[in-house]
């Protein structure tokens, strides 16, 4: 078991502690002195924390340039609060860890569920739809890409940022999508599930992520395209193959055009029709409860979070009851 799970981290400079972390970010910066500062966002399976090597020498630049988003290594600091969030104060970084020397599960996030489950959950759903075309078109993206499905995450750092993410947020997803449906009658269920199946599915080429959940980086078709253009072609071109009727292809692509609903977020178009307006409503609800969710498991009942930044910089309050 580690010994400090960040999560337990509590603000004191004068207790030095020394553990495995997973690095996520990594960058040397220039500081206002004139010296040089290494910023690394550690992680653990409890969360992250922001830390710093102030003042680097001209060896710990050359050191330190090297260490890349996946690694995992040693490091001994210091926690204090900064502006109301821990920071780690860095003095020492003793180099890569071993991988025999600290167990996967106390390192890398993981969704709460078995990746096998919440796949044949998924495709449970879609093998029950009644319209053949979708249930072809949605079973094409989830048994071609079924090893993949296994471990990807369905971010780079924020909500489902975490192994078999993907899988996670789309079971959700489809969960609150059928409620959905009893409640508003008039909603093509397959239709709805089949834009919840496939609204993210390109996230698979759009993130660059190991087999651990980790994304180091975006791909070049990611930072050129995003995920909602790129879903668009492909699902535009699997349609093509298989045969699928051309106003369901054209719905379809609108759903994964139009899910982030504002241009800000990437979406050129809002929903235009019942089911892409729902399927909206399903992503945001699912992605702002797993940041709460998130943001409050370490908080004492009756305490407050650090400030969220995907909530708008909300301080979260937990219930005592």
């Amino acid at each position: 078991m580690k010994p400090y799970y960040i999560k337990d981290l509590r603000p004191d400079e004068g207790r030095h502690i020394e553990d495995r972390y997973l690095v996520k970010g990594a960058d040397i910066r220039d500081g206002n002195n004139g010296k040089r500062h290494l910023y690394l966002t550690l992680s653990d399976a409890t969360g992250d924390i922001q830390s710093v090597k102030w003042s680097l020498t001209p060896d710990e630049i050359t050191a330190y340039s090297k260490i890349e988003p996946g690694m995992v290594i040693t490091v001994v600091g210091r926690c204090r609060d900064y502006r109301g969030q821990n920071q780690l104060i860095l003095d020492t970084i003793k180099g890569r860890a071993k991988d025999d020397s600290y167990e996967r599960a106390d390192l890398f996030r993981a969704a709460p569920e078995k990746p096998e489950d919440m796949y044949d959950y998924i495709v449970g759903r879609i093998s029950g739809f009644k319209d053949e075309d979708l249930k072809r078109l949605c079973l094409s993206f989830y048994e071609g890409e079924k090893e993949r499905l296994m471990y990807w995450p369905a971010a780079m750092s924020n909500h489902h940022a975490e192994y078999a993410g993907l899988l996670y947020h789309v079971k959700r997803m489809m969960m609150m999508g059928e409620k959905a449906c009893e409640v508003y009658t008039y909603l093509n269920r397959d239709l709805l599930l089949a834009g919840v199946a496939l609204h993210d599915i390109e996230k698979l080429n759009e993130l660059d992520s190991d087999e651990n959940g980790v994304v180091p980086e975006y791909t070049l078709e990611g930072k050129m395209l995003g995920h909602l253009v790129m879903g668009v072609e492909v699902i535009g071109e699997r349609c093509k193959e298989l045969g699928i009727d051309e106003e369901k292809c054209l719905l379809l692509q609108h759903m994964a055009l139009s899910h982030h609903y504002e241009p800000d977020f990437g979406s050129p178009k809002k929903p235009l029709f019942p089911e892409a307006e729902m399927l909206h409503y399903l992503d945001m609800t699912d992605a702002k409860m797993f940041d709460m969710e998130d943001a409050l498991k370490n908080v004492e009942p009756g305490g407050f979070s650090e400030r969220v930044y995907t909530l708008d910089n909300r301080k979260l309050y937990k219930r005592t009851f």
